[in-house]
C-alpha cells in the first residue's frame, strides 16, 4: 500500500432474524459510521457496496439515501467475504490515492433472499446437492477422527461465542443467561456432530466502516486512538501437485494458512503479536482448524486452546469478541465489515463488557465460497 490508510468510521444496523427492509437497515449502519467519523457524505470519495444475489441497482439506489453527491459506487460481492471484500476495495481506494475518505458498506437478509442460486453454478455439482452444514460436519467427523476431537470441544466453542454476543447490543443471538456446553449438545441435531446452537446464526443486517488517509484520521481523531489497516490480504485457491478439488464451501484448509502468511508479513507481525481475532466461524469445526491454520497454534493442539478457555475474553487470545457468526450472526454482505466494527471498538477501548484488555492488535479472517480467503490486520497506532 503507497499510504497508510486508517479506520475513522464504524457503524451497524442490528443484526436480526425479523429484519427490516435492507434499505433502512443500509441507511442505518452508514449514517451510523458517518456520525463516528465525524464527516459528512459528501466528503466521502468511493463508495463501495457489499451484498448478496440482490437486485441489480440496490447498491447504488440506496447510496441516494446519503446525498446526490456523484460519488463513485461499486457494488462487491464475494459470498460470505463480500463485506471484506468492500472494505478491501475502500481500503486500496485510499492506500492508492485515489481518494482520501472511502466507504464500504455492507447489507442483507438472507432469510429474504435465500439460498436460490448460491450454490451449483447452473450445472451439476456436489455444492447443488449438499449445503454447506454437512460440509463442515464431514470436516468435524474427519477431526474427530485425526486428532480425537471431542464433541463437547465444539460445544464450549459455540457456548463461548453464544456468550460473547450477550455483550454485543447489535448481535441477532442475546441470550439472557449463560449459555452451557450441555446446552448447545441438547439442541436438535443439524449434522452431526453438530446441533442448532453450533449453527451460524441466519438472518439481515448492515455494518459500515469508513477509511481514510493518516491526515484526514488525525484531524478527525478527537483524542481517540488512531486505527491503521496494516495488513490487507485477499487469495483464491492455488494448484498444487496432485490438487484436488474438495468442494466449494470454503475450499481447501491451506488457504488461510497461505493468506495469513502473507498477511502476517505485510504488517510485520507474527500470530504471537495478535490480541484478538476474528474468524469465518460458521460452525464450531472453523473455529478451531483457524485457531491452527493461522499459526495460533500448531496442529492438533486447537483442543488444548479451548480446554484452557484461552479463546475466550478474558484468555490468552480471544477470537469471535463479539459473539462470531455463531452469536452476531451471518446475514452474508455485512459480515466481514461487523469483525472490522469490533475490531475498531476494541483497538480504540470502546467496546465495553466485551473489552479485550490492552487490545494493539487484531485480525479479521472470512472466507468466500469459490472459495476465497480474505484477511484484514488492524493496529492502534
Amino acid at each position: 500500500m503507497n499510504r497508510d490508510v486508517y479506520v475513522i468510521g464504524v457503524g451497524m444496523h442490528a443484526f436480526c432474524k425479523a429484519a427490516p427492509p435492507l434499505r433502512d437497515m443500509a441507511f442505518t449502519a452508514g449514517q451510523s459510521a458517518l456520525g463516528d467519523a465525524g464527516i459528512a457524505f459528501r466528503e466521502v470519495g468511493a463508495l463501495y457496496n457489499g451484498y448478496i444475489g440482490g437486485a441489480m441497482l440496490e447498491g447504488v439506489t440506496y447510496a441516494k439515501d446519503f446525498g446526490l453527491t456523484g460519488v463513485p459506487v461499486v457494488h462487491v460481492e464475494n459470498a460470505s467475504a463480500t463485506g471484506s471484500s468492500a472494505f478491501r476495495e475502500a481500503v486500496l481506494a485510499v492506500a492508492g490515492g485515489t481518494c482520501e475518505v472511502a466507504m464500504a458498506l455492507g447489507f442483507d437478509d438472507m432469510l429474504r433472499r435465500g439460498p436460490r442460486g448460491l450454490f451449483g453454478g447452473g450445472r451439476p455439482s456436489i455444492e447443488g446437492a449438499i449445503l454447506p452444514a454437512a460440509f463442515f460436519a464431514m470436516w468435524a467427523v474427519r477431526r474427530m477422527h485425526d486428532y480425537g476431537t471431542s464433541v463437547e470441544t465444539f460445544a464450549r466453542i459455540a457456548a463461548k461465542n453464544w456468550n460473547h454476543a450477550r455483550a454485543n447490543p447489535f448481535a441477532q443471538r442475546r441470550a439472557e443467561a449463560t449459555i452451557t456446553p450441555e446446552q448447545v449438545l441438547a439442541a436438535p441435531m443439524v449434522a452431526y456432530p453438530h446441533t442448532a446452537m453450533m449453527a451460524c446464526a441466519a438472518g439481515g443486517g448492515a455494518s459500515c466502516a469508513i477509511v481514510a488517509t493518516r491526515r484526514v484520521a488525525r484531524k478527525l481523531a478527537g483524542g481517540r486512538p488512531l486505527v491503521r489497516v496494516i495488513a490487507s490480504q485477499l487469495r483464491s485457491e492455488e494448484y498444487t501437485e496432485g490438487h484436488v478439488f474438495l468442494g466449494a464451501v470454503v475450499g481447501p484448509s491451506e488457504l488461510t494458512r497461505t493468506t495469513s502468511r502473507i498477511a502476517y508479513e505485510e504488517a510485520g507481525v507474527g500470530p504471537e503479536d495478535l490480541d484478538l481475532v476474528h474468524v469465518h466461524d460458521a460452525f464450531p469445526i472453523e473455529e478451531l482448524m483457524y485457531y491452527e491454520l493461522l499459526g495460533i497454534c500448531a496442529d492438533g493442539e486447537g483442543d488444548k486452546l479451548v480446554a484452557e478457555g484461552a479463546t475466550a475474553l478474558g484468555g490468552r487470545i480471544p477470537f469471535s469478541t463479539d459473539g462470531g457468526l455463531i452469536g452476531r450472526g451471518h446475514p452474508g454482505g455485512p459480515t466481514g465489515l461487523a469483525q472490522v466494527w469490533d475490531l475498531t471498538q476494541q483497538l480504540r477501548g470502546e467496546a465495553g463488557p466485551r473489552q479485550v484488555a490492552d487490545a494493539r492488535i487484531g485480525m479479521a479472517h472470512m472466507m468466500g465460497a469459490g472459495s476465497v480467503c480474505a484477511i484484514h490486520i488492524l493496529e492502534r497506532a
